[in-house]
C-alpha cells in the first residue's frame, strides 16, 4: 500500500521557512529503545502516539522490528490503550477498506487511527479519538520532521523525532532524500542555538531518555 499525494505536507513545508522551530523536536532519541516512558508518564504525558514506517516497523512493513519488542511491551504496559499509530497511508483513504490499518492493528497489538487528513494537518481526528486528553499530555513520535514532528507542534503535543531509521532499503527514494535533508537541517538549526517551542509541561528530557543517541549514528543503507 502507498500513499497518494500529500498536498498538506507541501503547503507546511513553507510555514516551517517562516518559522523553522516548528521542525526541531521538543526530544531526539537514537530509537523507541531509548524513550523511558514510566518517566514519561510520570511527567505528565497520558497518551502517545506514533508514527509507523521506519519508527516502528520497516517502510510498508507491518511487524514490529524486532530489536524494539522490549521497549514497544513496556509502552503498552505503561499506556495501556492510551497508545495509538498514525500513517500516512494505513488509516487513511488510501487504505481500501482499512485492510492495511486492520493488519498493523494485528501485528502491533495497538489501535490505528482511521483519519481523512494527512499529517502534518489532521490533529484534530487524533485528539478526538484520545477523547478529553489535553493536546499538551500527548506525546507524538515518528522519524520525519517536516510531516510528524510539525504535526505535533501543530497541535501543542510533545514531540519526540527517532533519529535513526529501521532502514532505507525499501523506502520511497524521494521520503529517503527529504529525511536525509531534515536531518542535515536540523543539524544546521542546532548549531545556530534554535530551540523547540517550550512545552506547556515543563519536561526535563534527561530524565526521559535512556541513553544519549550517537551524533553518528547513520540511516542502515
Amino acid at each position: 500500500m502507498g500513499q497518494s499525494f500529500n498536498f498538506q505536507g507541501i503547503l507546511q513545508a513553507f510555514r516551517v521557512l517562516a518559522s523553522p522551530r516548528l521542525m526541531i523536536p521538543n526530544l531526539v532519541v537514537r530509537d523507541i529503545r531509548d524513550i523511558n516512558f514510566e518517566q514519561l508518564h510520570k511527567a505528565g504525558i497520558v497518551a502517545i502516539a506514533f508514527d509507523k514506517d521506519n519508527c516502528l516497523t520497516r517502510p510498508y512493513g507491518n511487524e514490529l522490528h524486532p530489536p524494539f519488542e522490549e521497549a514497544w511491551k513496556k509502552c503498552k504496559e505503561v499506556y495501556r490503550d492510551k497508545v495509538v499509530v498514525v500513517s500516512n497511508s494505513a488509516g487513511t483513504q488510501d487504505d481500501k477498506d482499512h485492510q492495511g490499518a486492520i493488519a498493523i492493528e494485528k501485528a502491533l497489538g495497538v489501535h490505528v487511527l482511521r483519519h481523512q487528513q494527512k499529517k502534518p494537518a489532521g490533529g484534530d481526528e487524533l485528539l478526538h479519538y484520545f477523547d478529553s486528553t489535553p493536546a499538551s499530555q500527548i506525546a507524538f513520535v515518528g522519524d520525519r520532521a517536516l510531516t510528524d514532528i510539525v504535526f505535533g507542534h501543530n497541535y501543542g503535543m510533545l514531540t519526540i523525532l527517532t533519529r535513526q531509521v529501521v532502514t532505507e532499503q525499501g523506502d520511497n527514494p524521494m521520503a529517503v532524500q527529504i529525511r536525509r535533508m531534515e536531518h542535515r537541517v536540523l543539524d544546521l538549526l542546532d548549531r545556530m542555538n534554535i530551540r523547540a517551542k517550550e512545552h506547556a509541561i515543563p519536561i526535563d528530557a534527561s530524565q526521559l531518555q535512556k541513553a544519549t543517541p550517537s551524533a553518528s549514528a547513520s540511516s542502515e543503507k
